[in-house]
């Protein structure tokens, strides 16, 4: 049997013009799937569980800050804390502190580190569901803008840094919180533990109270329970 010549200048046409262009096509689609999936700065695990409310909503005065965000939620889990949260490489960077943060630099309340959260996160107040991550209410107390203050040598300690070393020092530009806040990894409790620490500042209060700030939302006025009501 002859072999048909037009059917090898076919095959040899596919193999030179062919295989190049899909191999072409698939590292195109590569080079897209790179591109659109660049993988965040992690610090810990991240929460991403976001109610639908806060994960689709861009516009928010949160949401809009041109500096590195703060916000601490008064949340009603299991047990009342307050989640002191730093946005941090794009996430925010978590501690839970049980008596919340105070004016006074004579009080040292301890923070114990929590999985890091989504941005969007922050917008959040309402209730989150039995069976959820942190379910009960959630309330944002304070929130604003916050710089690093945080220097080695004369030179500015990259925030990420300042985590991984144990010694994060910001001044804090919120609604209730204001001026520079530290925060210590100590070593006194068997699970990894912090210290928040009011610095000596012109925002420090010297006298001992039960609250520093009022209690209710900076978003809606409400307090705690009347969110756990509501919703």
């Amino acid at each position: 049997m002859q072999n048909n010549p037009w059917r090898n200048r076919n095959f040899v046409w596919t193999s030179i013009f062919g295989c190049p262009f899909f191999l072409l096509l698939f590292l195109a689609g590569c080079f897209d799937y790179a591109k659109n999936h660049k993988p965040k700065l992690e610090i810990g695990r991240i929460i991403d569980w976001i109610p639908d409310q806060v994960r689709d909503d861009k516009k928010g005065s949160i949401m809009s800050a041109t500096k590195p965000i703060f916000v601490v939620q008064k949340h009603a889990a299991s047990h009342l804390h307050y989640d002191f949260r730093l946005e941090i490489g794009g996430v925010l960077v978590s501690w839970a502190i049980p008596k919340g943060l105070s004016a006074n630099p004579a009080e040292k309340h301890l923070a114990m580190p929590t999985p890091d959260h989504e941005y969007s996160y922050a917008k959040f107040e309402g209730v989150l569901p039995e069976g959820s991550y942190g379910a009960g209410a959630v309330m944002v107390w304070d929130t604003g803008t916050y710089h690093n203050i945080k220097h080695h040598d004369g030179k500015l300690v990259p925030m990420d840094e300042c985590v991984k070393n144990g010694h994060v020092e910001v001044w804090l530009d919120g609604h209730k919180l204001k001026g520079g806040y530290a925060l210590i990894k100590t070593h006194m409790h068997a699970k990894p533990s912090w210290l928040c620490i009011k610095m000596n500042d012109e925002h420090a209060v010297h006298t001992k109270k039960a609250h520093y700030f009022n209690e209710d939302s900076v978003l809606s006025g409400r307090t705690i329970e009347q969110i756990a009501k509501e919703g």
